[in-house]
């Protein structure tokens, strides 16, 4: 069994608020464990121009906004600056993603899932397939809404979910109270599944098993709790 002290896990995002609405509650609960966390984000969104917002200096700001979010649980954020909007499998985006995981050195990786609705989401997800291969096991962040995503692992994030709803409020260039809702709402649903007690989070991912990594459990926080199955009596 690897010791907390040893595990270090790197979230590596498209945008800079998609970690804070798909996976900051299990960042937190890694926290908690004595993981030593790290964020890569490839653009600095740049793109994402909200109504009744000034689009002059959005990526430096959107930038600020997670460093901000980010400094609650001790992390610094890595921005690549590579294009938003246009974050298509290339020689660049291999590059930078290399260099980052080789100095960071991750015991696992969590990235977008393949499928995901973004393109720049499933950019970053193909490329950390190909560069991870053998040397890390990957961990498939849940899709909005959950579309099309068929989780295997789940993280209870209950007691985290006040600091997930505040990292989220940080990106105040976003509107973000619509993620806060949304967020919320899925990580209710995700505790719902997993026959968790009432007033209980949770966030999912799936994991794809291959040799040599066929077994990370020793690497995850804990899963939501079950609620007494005499309920369905």
């Amino acid at each position: 069994m690897m010791s907390s002290t040893g595990l270090r896990i790197l979230a590596v995002t498209a945008h800079p608020d998609d970690a804070e609405i798909y996976i900051w509650g299990s960042l937190c609960a890694w926290r908690a464990m004595g993981a030593t966390l790290g964020l890569v984000v490839a653009s600095s969104g740049e793109a994402g121009v909200r109504k009744g917002h000034d689009a002059a200096g959005l990526g430096p700001r959107r930038e600020a906004e997670a460093r901000s979010a980010a400094q609650n649980i001790g992390l610094e954020p890595i921005f690549l600056r590579l294009p938003d909007g246009g974050l298509a499998q290339s020689d660049l985006l291999d590059r930078e993603l290399a260099s980052a995981m080789a100095a960071f050195a991750p015991t696992l990786v969590l990235t977008h899932d393949v499928q995901d609705y973004h393109p720049d989401h499933r950019a970053v997800s193909q490329a950390l397939q190909r560069l991870a291969s053998l040397k890390v096991p990957v961990l498939y962040v849940d899709t909005l809404a959950g579309t099309t995503f068929l989780p295997n692992v789940y993280v209870d994030t209950t007691a985290h979910i006040s600091a997930k709803i505040e990292a989220i409020r940080r990106h105040q260039s976003q509107d973000p109270e619509r993620f806060v809702r949304n967020a919320t709402k899925q990580s209710v649903w995700r505790a719902y599944q997993c026959n968790a007690p009432d007033g209980h989070h949770a966030e999912a991912f799936r994991f794809d098993a291959h040799y040599p990594f066929s077994d990370i459990r020793q690497q995850l926080p804990p899963a939501p709790s079950l609620a007494p199955l005499s309920n369905f009596k």
